[in-house]
């Protein structure tokens, strides 16, 4: 397991290497450069000459990359030129916020979703099964920025329930205050997640319901109830686990699009408003962090998959 582990960090930092030079190969080749974006149009070559020699940018691009590689092994991600304040403290205040944000969203997708794809598995091609698909596969392919205005509108307009805008305050202990405002975001970016977990609940249930040794368990006389919650139940999470450690940066990703149509003051819609007047820091920080969520997210999948299910070998040693 220990060597497993080992091997699995090494791949990470190795795609942790290539998503940082891509990324910041493509960054300072776009048009206008970072110079151009923090000067303005109307800044004259002189003076985009003298920003670039003081931010580095004149050097050949494989320097200002390995010089950035050494920035970031420090914990330091250089200066945010529209912010005017170092990228690590900008990503330091809205981090802690995105995942606030992003754990809700899961916890609530997690403890629907469970019992509802239990309930199609039991109810397999009866009429609550194929209601519960249908609701499941219209959450799955609407848009999130659709899905938030439709809750927005109905809500906040037609049904003044809740705010239309996102808490709002500079710690986390400010954001979970006021909670009414975090219904609408988190319900959002819970729905489709909710859809994901629900499908592959349901299908891993319907298989292990077809195993030989639930068969074996409805033979002994055990009741059903016990059967489905005790036997099926469980060793039906395995695949849940697996795809809560994959959705880790897809939870990111659409809290982007969450942070951004909610005015929620978190990492995406940083990432958003930096996109926005290319602040070449930003964007590569928080593609960067995000990577790292990726390729962390896939390690604890795998190491928790282990964990709960014994059987599971790497590396050919046993646990």
């Amino acid at each position: 397991m220990t060597r497993y582990i080992v091997q699995r960090v090494f791949q990470a930092l190795v795609v942790l290497l290539l998503v940082t030079l891509i990324t910041f190969s493509i960054l300072h080749a776009l048009p206008g450069g970072a110079a151009r974006s923090a000067l303005g149009l109307d800044a004259t070559q002189a003076q985009i000459d003298a920003y670039n020699h003081q931010m580095g940018y004149d050097q050949p691009l494989w320097k200002q990359y390995f010089d950035y590689l050494i920035q970031i092994s420090h914990g330091e991600f250089g200066h945010s030129y529209r912010l005017n304040m170092p990228v690590a403290d900008a990503i330091g205040q809205r981090l802690p916020k995105t995942i606030v944000l992003s754990l809700i969203s899961a916890a609530i997708a997690i403890i629907l979703a469970i019992p509802i794809g239990a309930i199609q598995a039991v109810k397999r091609n009866r009429a609550a099964d194929y209601a519960l698909t249908v609701i499941a596969m219209l959450a799955y392919s609407t848009p999130l920025f659709f899905l938030g205005l439709v809750l927005i509108i109905l809500f906040s307009q037609v049904w003044p329930i809740f705010p239309p805008e996102a808490p709002q305050g500079f710690s986390v202990g400010e954001v979970l205050s006021q909670g009414k405002s975090l219904v609408l975001p988190t319900t959002t970016l819970a729905i489709v997640t909710l859809a994901v977990y629900a499908r592959y609940m349901r299908s891993s249930m319907v298989d292990n319901l077809e195993e030989n040794y639930i068969r074996t368990a409805r033979s002994k006389g055990i009741t059903e109830k016990r059967v489905v919650i005790v036997h099926a139940l469980r060793n039906s999470l395995f695949p849940i686990i697996t795809l809560l450690g994959m959705q880790l940066p897809a939870l990111f990703s659409g809290a982007l699009v969450v942070e951004s149509l909610f005015n929620y003051p978190g990492m995406g819609l940083l990432f958003w408003q930096a996109a926005q007047f290319r602040d070449y820091p930003i964007l590569l920080a928080v593609t960067i962090i995000i990577s790292m969520a990726t390729v962390l997210g896939a390690l604890i999948a795998d190491v928790l998959y282990a964990v709960v299910d014994p059987r599971i070998r790497y590396g050919g040693a046993d646990r």
